[in-house]
Parts: structure tokens; sequence; C-alpha cells
């Protein structure tokens, strides 16, 4: 059997469908399981052990993406995200089971579907998810263990800024337009200022493409000790979050990436339950999450989790 399972939009959408496809290939050990996702996420999804193969969702080229679809001979398909494009391109395929959330216009071209609701935030994206694999198997197993990606410890970054034995400490103060609730850059600063404060910690503020402004704006106020890093790769990222003890940032891409390694994470959240931790938790355990609603909680709150954290990485 050839299982396909997409989640064809950004990075933290993509995490949050990791435990479904560990469930699907726990369950089915013999099936080739196949991830359809966007180019953002090509290099994550192959390093995941329970995913078999990877195909680009060519936003730009629909019959190239369908060509490699069609080469796959997929049997079933769960799509954890559907839109019309999607829908199409799985239907001429010729996929015999297409199982999809029953949403919008485009749950038409599907033949299995689930009734969600997924605005009414009753649980978390990573269950929406999950729910899926019940029409595959209604007695599947949902459970998954943590970290969901698993990389090697490389201490690329840490041999290249001769860090030796320190404790690393991520702030990601950029959020990409995705997030509702983020602390203010001097809030990032004092932050990172009490972490610095503690002995044998290195303090890292880590950017993405779109931070660049926040970037800028950051650089003239640090002090030398601390560090700035734009990750080449997303991988590479992934590397340095790997090496690391903590990342603080709001809900986006990186706090997803931390999650599915496993990594502690203190992460800030908008006050809306669509864009709360009831809906975007991370794939982590649970005692790895500092899940924080920006409008209930104050700095000094913050800056206590934070230190109780750090001073533990001694």
């Amino acid at each position: 059997m050839n299982i396909l399972i997409s989640r064809h939009d950004k990075i933290g959408d993509f995490i949050t469908a990791l435990p479904l496809f560990y469930v699907v290939k726990k369950s089915y050990p013999d099936a080739k399981i196949y991830a359809l996702v966007a180019k953002i996420n090509i290099e994550i999804a192959k390093k995941i052990g329970f995913i078999d193969s990877v195909i680009l969702y060519d936003k730009n080229d629909f019959w190239q993406t369908l060509k490699q679809i069609k080469k796959a001979k997929i049997t079933v398909s769960i799509s954890a995200f559907i839109d019309a494009r999607l829908g199409l391109l799985l239907y001429l395929s010729g996929i015999q089971k297409r199982i999809a959330p029953a949403t919008k216009i485009a749950q038409l071209f599907f033949n299995k579907t689930l009734k969600q609701n997924r605005s009414q935030v009753e649980k978390t994206e990573i269950l929406y998810n999950l729910d899926l694999a019940k029409k595959l198997d209604r007695n599947i197993d949902l459970n998954f263990t943590s970290p969901l990606l698993k990389l090697e410890k490389t201490p690329n970054f840490r041999n290249q800024y001769r860090l030796g034995n320190k404790k690393i400490v991520l702030f990601h103060p950029g959020y990409g337009g995705s997030s509702e609730g983020n602390l203010s850059i001097t809030d990032y600063l004092n932050l990172a200022k009490t972490a610095n404060a503690i002995e044998n910690i290195q303090v890292v503020f880590t950017f993405g493409p779109d931070d660049h402004q926040t970037q800028v704006k950051i650089q003239d106020l640090i002090p030398a000790e601390m560090m700035i890093y734009r990750p080449p790769t997303l991988l590479d990222f992934c590397h340095l979050i790997n090496d690391s003890e903590l990342l603080v940032s709001t809900s986006t891409g990186p706090m997803h990436l931390a999650g599915a390694l496993n990594i502690k994470t203190i992460s800030f959240f908008g006050n809306t339950p669509f864009a709360s931790p009831k809906r975007w938790a991370t794939v982590s355990a649970k005692n790895k999450q500092h899940n924080l609603i920006i409008k209930q909680c104050r700095f000094q709150d913050i800056q206590k989790i934070l230190t109780t954290e750090v001073s533990a990485f001694k």
C-alpha cells in the first residue's frame, strides 16, 4: 500500500501533522508513506524517519506535481489541510480513497471526509490532524512519542564560534506575520539580559528571511557577548535548535521545530482561541512547553519562568 499524507502550507502547519504520519506508519509498517509538502518543508520532511518519500507540492507547476503523484501509484491519501487546487490534484491522480476534513467547497474532491469545525478550537491542530487517521482505520492507535524529528547532535555552530560547553539559549523575536501575540523588542532584550546574567549561558538571537527589520533594530542594542545568527537553511536552524537548551519565541515556525525536536520552549500566543495554545501547542512532551498568552501574564512572570529554566541548565 502507498499512502500519501499532505500538509502543503507553512512550517508549523506541517510539524503539527507529523503525529499523523507517525501513527499511520506505526499501524501500517509495510506501507510506503509519501509526504506532499511545500518547498520550505522539503529538507525537514526528508529527515523524518517514518516518512519514506517526499513529493514537492509545486504551487507554480500543477502538472509536474500531478505527474509525481501519479508516478507514486498512491492508493490512499490523507490531507490535513485542503483547498480546491489540492483537491483537483488528488482527484486527477486517480487515488481511490481520498481522506480530508469536510471543509470548504474543496471537500467535493474527496470521498472520505470528516466534519471537524476547526474554527471552534475544541482541540489542538495536532489532534484534529490525528482524527483523520480514523477514516483510514477507526481502531488506529493515535499515541505518538517525542521527539518526532531526530537529528544527530552536530557541534558545527558551537565549534565555529568557540562556545565550548556553554548552554545555548535561543531568542527568536520575529514571526513572519503568523502570530497574534508577541513581546516587544525591549521585552526580548530584557529577557536576554536575564539569561545572559546566568553563568555558562550563551544567548543567541535568531532571525529568518522575513525578519530583517527586527534584526536591524536589535543588532545595535545587544551587548557584545550576545550573538546574532541567521541560519542559511532551515536544516541548519534545526541543528542549532537541537544543540540548544531552550527557544524563546512567539507562536511561529521555529517554535514548532523546537517542538518536533523536543527542545524546551517558552512561547507567546494571542488572546483569541484560534491563536492560542489550545489550537497551536507544539508536538513536544508537555513538560517541555511553557505556553503563555500575552494578555494574561505579566512580564515579571515570564522573567521568572525563564530564570527558573535557565538556572537549571548549569
